[in-house]
């Protein structure tokens, strides 16, 4: 059965630099596509060369500008970026190099497989997913990320007390989101009145607020960690 997507690649021009970037760059995962050659999770600080007791792995980063102002203000936090499309990758890893900002690293491809691959068990502070494609017909409903099978990848991912933070100017995909989690269970819900001080705001946040759309902030927390039995579409038990 073909795996529904929950993100469209997008092309864009890449410079010469910026391609060269994409291709060697030391802040980018590069996983071993090989498959005689099992992939093995990435170990934080391995793979920062340093060790942090914070870490936060953010789902489609978009153009990177506010993944990087985040990892500026938290210099002890380490941070994992994943996304898809190549020209806002190699934007931001350009800006990382030009400042050698050491607490951040990126990988390019679909970021529920790394989450779910490789990610340490118990390891995440945070997760964020801000602004995602709202998929807001009714038959693209089940492209939305924030399924149970991704629950229960996260339920595993997240340490205790762990957090999802989605962000989104769709108050249909927050109200999705919130029954989503309450039908799953494991986690407890915080509707945000205000956006928390370490999330900056992002390009599609102002687009949207151009638009007159109001911002949804919304942290589920995880309240236990037992192992879920929920079962994904495809038959695969999540996480």
């Amino acid at each position: 059965m073909r795996q529904i997507r929950s993100f469209v690649r997008r092309k864009g021009r890449i410079s010469p630099r910026r391609t060269n970037l994409l291709q060697s760059s030391p802040y980018l995962i590069q996983i071993d596509s090989d498959a005689s050659c099992p992939l093995q999770p990435q170990q934080w600080d391995t793979l920062f060369g340093w060790q942090a007791n914070n870490h936060v792995v953010e789902l489609g980063f978009g153009d990177g500008a506010s993944l990087y102002t985040m990892a500026k203000a938290a210099p002890t936090t380490q941070f994992i970026g994943i996304e898809v499309y190549q020209t806002g990758a190699a934007k931001l890893l350009e800006a990382i190099q030009e400042t050698q900002l050491n607490n951040i690293r990126l990988y390019i491809g679909d970021g529920s497989e790394f989450l779910k691959d490789h990610i340490p068990a118990q390891s995440v502070d945070r997760v964020q997913l801000f602004f995602p494609d709202p998929w807001h017909k009714k038959r693209h409903h089940k492209r939305r990320l924030i399924q149970a099978a991704f629950l229960g990848c996260l339920q595993d991912k997240l340490k205790p007390g762990g957090q999802l933070h989605l962000a989104t100017d769709w108050a249909d995909y927050a109200n999705h989101a919130e029954t989503v989690v309450a039908q799953f269970g494991h986690f407890v819900t915080h509707q945000l009145s205000e956006r928390p001080d370490y999330r900056p705001v992002t390009k599609y946040e102002k687009r949207g607020l151009r638009l007159g759309h109001a911002i949804y902030d919304r942290i589920f927390e995880l309240v236990s960690t037992k192992p879920c039995f929920h079962l994904s579409k495809m038959g695969e038990a999540c996480g």
